[in-house]
């Protein structure tokens, strides 16, 4: 078996941990950044500290680090829901091996063995041949073909066991009850669709975050399969260590007052080591825009209290790093692959928006 029934189910629920975010900081995790959850029992005026004759209670230091006990929640419930999935699918997957008389073990293997192609011959000697440097002196490919067929199959083995599981979860009608709260954020800027659509989703992003590019395709797959019942709204979040992204934010919303504002984010996306005042003058000129009315936008700082205060709505719900996307109030993460927008919306829908 490619991996233990344990760590392929710590594999498949944590999937959404993955590097695919910007963070605060200048770490980039994947780590979800925020949530608003429930009040603290604990009592807000309890002490904490004092200087002089001042106080300084519980209230004041959790207003100070809002942003990261949002995050901290967050992260919380997540690892709550990922741990009673895995509770389900070890029992579950136990209940399916006993009908057939196998362990757990052995029945997961048996349903990957059946889903996973072998490797080629061909491949199996070219990651020899390519590693054998490393090996322990004395390898051959029979010793180590195990090893390398484990490290191919490795990433495709999660695919397979995804689908396993989800089928298991399916037959057995999972349902997660745990749910984050929803979060309030109001829906502005350059919108994508309908103004009727019943989704709702508010993007904050960084211009000059590689993921943040990187989430495009996924946001563009959810954007064309759900045509009419999705709008999605683009709010600028610049972060502190990218020394360009908050002019490049003041560009595309010079770009938005002239009606240009996706042809914009286009072509910054597509540029994003180029992002200096003189070169966001050249993406203007190619996008169209009115040369004189554009320098005179950005040179003047127009539009930067928009984008400090798109920045601030987005710290005020939790936002520490991008992209972040609120779907009617429910948080992804990252840049997440679409099927993950795809289960937020799908419920909204069932349960009609």
């Amino acid at each position: 078996m490619i991996q233990p029934l344990r760590m392929f189910l710590v594999a498949v629920t944590t999937a959404a941990l993955l590097l695919t975010a910007c963070k605060e900081g200048g770490s980039n995790t994947g780590s979800t950044t925020a949530a608003v959850t429930g009040g603290s029992a604990e009592n807000p005026n309890l002490p904490v500290a004092k200087f002089n004759d001042t106080v300084i209670t519980l209230k004041d230091v959790d207003a100070k680090i809002a942003p990261q006990l949002k995050q901290f929640e967050k992260q919380k419930m997540e690892l709550r829901q990922q741990a009673a999935e895995q509770i389900a699918l070890e029992a579950l997957a136990k209940a399916e091996a006993a009908k057939v008389g196998q362990t757990d073990e052995q029945w997961v293997k048996a349903q990957l063995d059946a889903q996973l192609p072998p490797p080629s011959e061909e491949d199996i000697l070219k990651v020899f041949e390519e590693n054998k440097a490393r090996m322990p002196p004395g390898s051959t490919v029979e010793s180590m073909r195990e090893q390398i067929i484990g490290f191919l199959q490795k990433d495709k083995g999660r695919e397979v066991a995804m689908k396993i599981f989800d089928g298991l979860k399916a037959k057995a009608n999972y349902q997660m009850l745990l749910e984050e709260p929803r979060v309030q954020v109001e829906g502005k800027g350059p919108m994508r669709g309908p103004a009727d659509a019943k989704i709702t989703i508010v993007e904050f992003s960084d211009f000059e975050c590689p993921f943040c590019s990187k989430a495009e395709d996924a946001v563009n797959q959810v954007m064309e399969k759900y045509a009419g019942k999705v709008k999605l709204f683009f709010r600028h979040y610049p972060l502190s260590f990218h020394p360009n992204a908050p002019k490049a934010a003041e560009a595309a919303a010079c770009a938005n007052d002239q009606g240009k504002f996706w042809e914009m984010h286009k072509q910054l996306f597509a540029n994003q080591k180029a992002l200096t005042v003189a070169e966001l003058k050249q993406h203007a000129a190619a996008v169209g825009l009115d040369k004189a009315k554009f320098d005179e936008c950005l040179d003047s700082g127009k539009n930067k209290a928009l984008v400090e205060a798109d920045t601030k709505a987005g710290s005020d719900v939790g936002v520490s790093g991008t992209p972040a996307f609120f779907i009617n109030g429910k948080l992804i993460s990252g840049a997440q692959p679409a099927s993950e927008f795809e289960k937020i919306i799908d419920a909204e829908l069932k349960k009609g928006g």
